[in-house]
């Protein structure tokens, strides 16, 4: 089991499906950026970006995932994709073998029709508008929305949102700046932050809301107490990870599992981190798991952190004087890369997943 937002996690995805289908990806939908924004302002939707982008990495390679996984132009002065799309012409929609093309064209003709005529499809996602068809069509939840579209791409595992509830996240920063939106934090859309990062919350967009207000769902905690294994994947610290353990229930869900829980920090300069040590990072992950389940030991919620051998051995091991808690440096990417190698970390993964498999520090170090 991922715990993990959209994009960060798509190489090891793709490669999940060679040795497993039954991979499941918990992935938050408070996105607050890009075209995601533009459709949440429109339609009064929960972010679906990260959703999308996990449902296409996962689904069956052919037509209907290339429909999905296209982006219009940023610049159409002639509108004529936007035009194709209106019709049902586009293409790539064309492509696709007759009984998932109408699953697929009625739910984008429904978000086309909600839309203001003025609507804004510079680089708008197709996958994004189809999975806000769908929401509209059914009147949500994004749980049956995801699983109507994980059967017509044929997604190789189980992807879930870690909430139903149409919200944003927030953050307070170390020099008691509170910012409401997660395209405040990214460093993507405005500049990056010049504070660290101190905490993290549910927000309405202006205010603070308790955790109980995006309630983590039967079916997935039912998924995280089956799980073999759970892994905090890479990806930005805050706006990936920790708001996907931000709905109430996750810690106690997590806490009550005896499997291995691992984290693998990101590769690379990640802006949301800024001024964290590993150890700081890690600290960020427990918090809000705390918060639900309570003052519990960092092992109730982690079991090991494994990083590139690139990684600075002081840094590990500052992490394990800390919380306790094995630090592993293991070769993990190419010297040359800013990713992890999707091999090594699900070949990784798979045996520690096995009972009686998992490392220990003195002979992988």
């Amino acid at each position: 089991m991922f715990f993990s937002g959209g994009s960060a996690l798509r190489d090891i995805s793709q490669h999940l499906p060679s040795i497993t289908r039954n991979s499941v990806h918990m992935v938050t939908p408070f996105d607050g950026g890009g075209s995601s924004q533009l459709l949440r302002d429109a339609l009064d939707i929960p972010a679906v970006g990260d959703l999308r982008s996990r449902l296409v990495t996962l689904a069956e390679p052919g037509p209907a995932a290339d429909f999905m996984a296209h982006r219009l132009p940023k610049t159409d002065a002639s509108g004529a994709e936007i035009a194709q799309l209106r019709r049902l012409s586009h293409p790539l929609l064309r492509a696709i073998p007759g009984p998932t093309r109408q699953i697929l064209a009625t739910d984008l003709d429904t978000a086309l029709r909600h839309l203001p005529p003025a609507f804004d499809f510079s680089n708008a996602s197709i996958g994004n508008l189809v999975i806000a068809g769908g929401w509209l069509a059914q009147g949500g939840p994004l749980t049956t929305v995801l699983a109507r579209l994980s059967r017509v791409l044929q997604v190789r595992g189980t992807l879930r949102a870690v909430s139903d509830a149409n919200l944003h996240i927030g953050a307070e920063l170390r020099d008691g700046r509170v910012l409401h939106s997660q395209r405040l934090l990214t460093g993507k859309e405005v500049a990056p932050l010049d504070s660290p990062i101190t905490r993290l919350f549910l927000s309405d967009g202006t205010s603070e809301l308790p955790a109980s207000a995006a309630p983590l769902g039967a079916v997935n905690q039912n998924l995280i107490a089956k799980a073999e294994l759970i892994c905090f994947a890479p990806g930005s610290l805050y706006t990936s990870l920790v708001a996907s353990l931000l709905p109430s229930g996750t810690g106690r869900a997590i806490a009550a599992s005896a499997v291995p829980k691992v984290y693998l920090p990101a590769l690379g300069h990640d802006p949301e981190a800024l001024g964290h040590t590993l150890a700081d990072r890690v600290d960020a992950l427990l918090s809000p798991l705390r918060q639900d389940a309570g003052p519990l030991p960092a092992t109730a919620f982690l079991s090991h952190v494994i990083c590139d051998q690139r990684q600075p051995l002081d840094d590990c091991d500052e992490v394990s004087r800390r919380h306790q808690i094995p630090c592993l440096r293991l070769q993990l990417a190419d010297p040359t890369s800013t990713r992890y190698d999707p091999a090594r970390i699900t070949a990784l993964l798979s045996r520690m997943a096995a009972p009686s498999s998992c490392p220990t520090a003195p002979h992988l170090r």
